[in-house]
């Protein structure tokens, strides 16, 4: 296994749900974590309780001189940049009738364009130093057509499309590229907040945690280099899918 020490790690949507989760761990396995998100106020915060190996700065994934700025300041507070977890994302299910195509294009902003505006930022550098990792958070909802949330499933279809075809582009640079793609998260994506109530859908094994899905990025990046998890699919025992 391939230890995250001093690697320096982006994290997009670190404010909260599986980014926050992620940022701590990766934290507590010795990596230098910069965390990116659109809420000042909540990256900060994480960044004071991280400690010095953490820094905080406010990105937006739909502007590119955001994420082209996230990346200077991550290499210029840290020499360089190892892994690229592009994590931000929203959720929109419903019917498509009823719903509202001026909010699926925010949608698909961040969760397919920001994905590409992040990747296409750190590349360069890590094509330069001949090694790096992208990871995507994609979903359940990128294997299975999952009928009430059809332009979220259209957007994680896309991550996985370009996942699988940007591995092959890269591999030669010695980057490697995968996705993480959980069932039913309870967390504040799903408009769960209270720990009683993540408890709850937990032990009903109707949802995992973010911390769950923390782990499982931690183990796709601690692989050794000659190993790539291409995707790694992980669901609640329960969810009927």
């Amino acid at each position: 296994m391939e230890g995250l020490e001093s690697k320096v790690v982006i994290v997009t949507g670190a404010s909260s749900g599986i980014g926050a989760a992620t940022a701590k761990l990766l934290s507590q396995q010795g990596a230098k974590v910069v965390l990116a998100a659109r809420s000042t106020e909540k990256i900060r915060a994480l960044a004071k309780e991280l400690g010095d190996n953490a820094l905080a700065v406010t990105t937006d994934v739909t502007k590119s001189k955001s994420v082209l700025a996230l990346v200077e300041k991550t290499v210029k507070h840290f020499g360089r940049v190892d892994v690229l977890f592009a994590n931000a994302g929203i959720y929109i299910p419903g019917e498509v009738s009823e719903g509202n195509p001026d909010e699926w294009a925010k949608l698909m902003d961040v969760n397919v364009n920001g994905v590409l505006r992040c990747v296409h930022a750190v590349l360069p550098h890590m094509m330069k130093q001949k090694s790096g990792d992208i990871l995507v958070t994609s979903s359940i909802s990128g294997f299975v057509d999952i009928h009430w949330e059809p332009v979220y499933s259209a957007s994680k279809h896309a991550i996985q499309g370009f996942v699988h075809t940007l591995r092959r582009q890269v591999a030669p640079h010695g980057i490697r590229v995968g996705a993480v793609a959980p069932g039913r998260v309870a967390n504040e994506l799903w408009d769960i907040h209270d720990e009683r109530e993540i408890n709850k859908h937990v032990k009903k094994r109707t949802s995992i945690r973010s911390e769950d899905v923390a782990e499982a990025v931690v183990y796709m990046l601690a692989q050794p280099r000659h190993v790539t998890i291409r995707d790694l699919v992980m669901v609640p025992q329960n969810q009927d899918i």
